[in-house]
């Protein structure tokens, strides 16, 4: 079990040193973890936010830890040399086209949401983004306009081989997940043609699986939908910019983004199981790095869905993700939840209760 560990920048090394303490008590037989450079910290030792030698490191590995990049001091460089190309470029390089987002509220945090407590209380669903394709991956530039002004622009595209390839990863998910046996596919097909395409072509996958209730909404009207009826949801379907959104706007209903996780996958087998990227959805927080305040729980849930996805260590999974819940059900909190408790007393209170 070979572990590519990239903390990044700002909270990220903080947090991510506390996921790696939970998975190193479990005592996991054949675990080996590598450390590697990601991000600004990356472009800052090595001239570049993806080194060779990192990517080299990720494709030897079976799964990959990440942190998180950003760093103010980068905001002026070249865009392809920011820190945020390097979480793109390893999704891209390594075939990781399938973003999987769950969102739930944990018992007892109901009043963090800014729902009322029995919308927040249904709060259980899975977003599957597609993370290769669209307007993250489309040509973009700037050009002079017509009337002379400056004007940028960004090309959304999908193929049919895209779509049918992530509807295939929701359908699947929504099986797996029992009671979210609903996969509502989220488009802008009224307006736009890369949306149409990408409705037919879930329609058409949908084919294959009679047992799964499909439904297709708009981008704007889900949105809505999300804060007012929660609970109508399971699995949300959809592209690479609707679904950065809508995650994140998910997020906030729970009451924290400190406490969401992600997997990032494609289709690559290894010796363990499927290949996959781990990391917190939440973003390097440069104004609270280095003070001991962020909040680990996400990386380490973060962990507990590598452990699952790529490893099938379900027990193991459910260990960590009970110990996390223990912790917030005895009042460990990080200032996100209203706490006082920091990185590394959470990640104790975790490990206590491991």
């Amino acid at each position: 079990m070979k572990i590519a560990v990239l903390p990044g920048d700002g909270i990220g090394p903080e947090v991510t040193a506390e996921a790696v303490k939970v998975l190193e008590a479990l005592e996991l037989p054949g675990l080996i973890l590598f450390d590697g450079d990601v991000g600004g910290a990356a472009y800052k030792a090595h001239g570049h936010p993806l080194p060779p030698e990192t990517l080299t490191l990720a494709r030897e590995c079976d799964a990959v830890l990440f942190g998180a990049v950003g760093d103010p001091d980068c905001d002026n460089l070249e865009r392809h040399l920011r820190p945020e190309q390097a979480i793109l470029g390893l999704r891209k390089e390594l075939g990781l086209f399938a973003n999987l987002r769950p969102a739930k509220v944990f018992a007892g945090l109901e009043h963090l949401s800014p729902l009322a407590p029995e919308k927040a209380a249904a709060i259980d669903m899975m977003f599957v983004r597609e993370l290769n394709g669209d307007v993250y991956f489309g040509d973009k530039g700037t050009r002079q306009g017509k009337d002379g002004s400056r004007e940028g622009w960004d090309m959304m595209s999908y193929t049919e081989k895209e779509v049918t390839r992530i509807a295939q990863v929701a359908f699947r998910t929504a099986r797996a997940g029992n009671d979210k046996t609903r996969v509502t596919s989220v488009d802008k097909a009224n307006v736009l043609e890369t949306s149409q395409v990408w409705r037919d072509a879930v329609n058409a996958a949908a084919g294959a699986h009679p047992d799964i209730e499909l439904d297709h909404m708009y981008v704007d009207n889900a949105a809505m939908q999300i804060i007012s009826h929660p609970e109508r949801f399971g699995v949300i379907l959809t592209g690479n910019l609707f679904g950065d959104i809508l995650s994140d706007l998910a997020s906030a209903a729970v009451g924290s983004i400190g406490l969401l996780a992600s997997a990032s996958m494609g289709e690559r087998q290894t010796a363990h199981g499927l290949f996959g990227l781990y990391e917190p959805i939440h973003g390097s927080a440069p104004d609270i790095a280095g003070q001991g305040k962020a909040n680990p729980m996400a990386t380490i849930l973060s962990a507990a869905m590598m452990l699952r996805h790529s490893f099938g260590l379900n027990a193991e999974a459910e260990r960590i993700e009970a110990a996390v819940a223990a912790a917030l059900g005895d009042g460990i909190r990080g200032g996100d939840l209203g706490g006082s408790h920091g990185t590394e007393a959470i990640g104790q209170a975790v490990l206590e209760r491991l």
